[in-house]
């Protein structure tokens, strides 16, 4: 595996272990597309170190186990925001 892989998989990791982000945010972070994000951390993180892939695993279920929670909040403040005008 390219080594620019390997250490933007590993900054990537970090990433998400420290600030728990979803993909779609990291993504945005990194200037890299979620799909990037994504591939990274399923497909090629657990053949470079599979115990931090199974840390990450956990985060990206619990957020996308979260998803539709965000998702009815984001849709809550809109029609607020848009009571008060």
């Amino acid at each position: 595996m390219n080594e620019y892989i390997e250490n933007r998989v590993h900054e990537v990791a970090s990433y998400i272990i420290s600030s728990k982000q979803t993909v779609r945010k990291t993504a945005k972070v990194f200037g890299i597309s979620k799909d990037t994000v994504y591939k990274d951390m399923a497909e090629r993180l657990p053949k470079i170190n599979p115990q931090l892939a199974k840390e990450i695993n956990q985060i990206l279920a619990f957020n996308k186990a979260a998803r539709n929670i965000r998702g009815g909040e984001a849709t809550r403040i809109k029609y607020l925001r848009e009571a008060r005008t």
